[in-house]
């Protein structure tokens, strides 16, 4: 059995004059869980459609389990599961009749879906809720539900595309051990996501941005290759003013705000804090704390994006 459980290839989609798709080339290893980020418009889920068949592809080629994306759709989608961003279940049927109905879509016998179900339910946490309107039920039991349907016919592949939009933290944390579960059981999962917290749950990670790739790797990986200055999070009154304070400063590599701190990429953590303290004192700003960080892979991001955009 071959190593790979997706093989891309110079894969590429436009749109009339407009490339969403821009000649991407990766491979997931089967049994991984393979994190595909960017921000909204990147490309991720148009990236997603035509693995599973939904859409054709310009230019390039791939497999998804050994199928053909461009002569073997019927056969991808026979063996895939497919959870997609837009919530895809049918809130006016109960859990159950919701349950049934994607069994039979995916050609199940009777038993086997009373079986599965009783699988799903558990999963889903939704025991007693079996009669319940689907509609009715919280974010996060329809968000596992909708997992649960689209790996009721258990398929070595999964497609979840922006799965956890929409909901609360608590409900990512335990969708994303759901995920874990698959994967330790040997089904490969692809997700999309734009949640830069989420992507240390993956075993390899994409960044796409305007539909190129923009690095690729394990998440310490990419903190080790990309972040190579020590990091500080400062924290001021007015972070902004503060940042405005600081760019023009040569001694600092990377400057981002982080909700109400300052990320400050520098060469030596100590030295740097120094600077910090004394360059906003010269402008009357006083420092509540710098603390010395390890790098996030937000900050990855934001790094690479800044180089994406200024031609590095």
């Amino acid at each position: 059995m071959p190593p790979y459980a997706i093989e891309v290839d110079g894969l590429t989609k436009r749109f009339g004059d407009f490339t969403a798709v821009d000649n991407i080339s990766f491979r997931v290893r089967r049994g991984e869980i393979f994190g595909f980020l960017g921000p909204n418009g990147a490309g991720k889920s148009t990236t997603i459609r035509m693995l599973c068949g939904l859409m054709e592809s310009s230019a390039g080629r791939a497999t998804v389990g050994g199928f053909d994306i461009k002569t073997q759709t019927f056969k991808i989608k026979q063996s895939i599961g497919y959870m997609s961003q837009k919530f895809s279940l049918y809130e006016d049927l109960t859990v159950e009749e919701n349950i049934r109905f994607y069994g039979g879509i995916y050609g199940l016998a009777p038993a086997r879906i009373a079986e599965r179900m009783r699988w799903v339910v558990e999963m889903a946490g939704l025991a007693g809720r079996e009669r319940s309107l689907t509609g009715e039920l919280s974010g996060g039991w329809k968000q596992r539900l909708a997992l649960g349907c689209a790996v009721i016919h258990e398929p070595p592949i999964v497609f979840l595309d922006e799965p956890t939009s929409g909901v609360d933290p608590v409900s990512r944390r335990n969708f994303w051990e759901l995920i874990n579960q698959l994967s330790g059981h040997g089904v490969t999962v692809l997700v999309t996501t734009h949640y830069l917290d989420e992507a240390e749950y993956c075993n390899n990670i994409m960044l796409i941005n305007a539909g190129r790739i923009v690095a690729s790797g394990g998440p310490k990986e990419l903190k080790e290759r990309h972040i190579t200055s020590a990091m500080l999070e400062v924290q001021t009154a007015d972070p902004v003013a503060a940042m405005d304070a600081l760019k023009g400063e040569p001694w600092v590599r990377d400057l981002t705000l982080f909700g109400i701190h300052l990320h400050a990429g520098v060469d030596e953590a100590v030295d740097g804090s120094r600077r910090i303290r004394e360059a906003l004192a010269s402008r009357g700003m006083a420092v509540d704390r710098i603390e010395h960080i390890t790098p996030s892979l937000e900050d990855v991001f934001i790094h690479l994006l800044s180089e994406h955009r200024d031609g590095g």
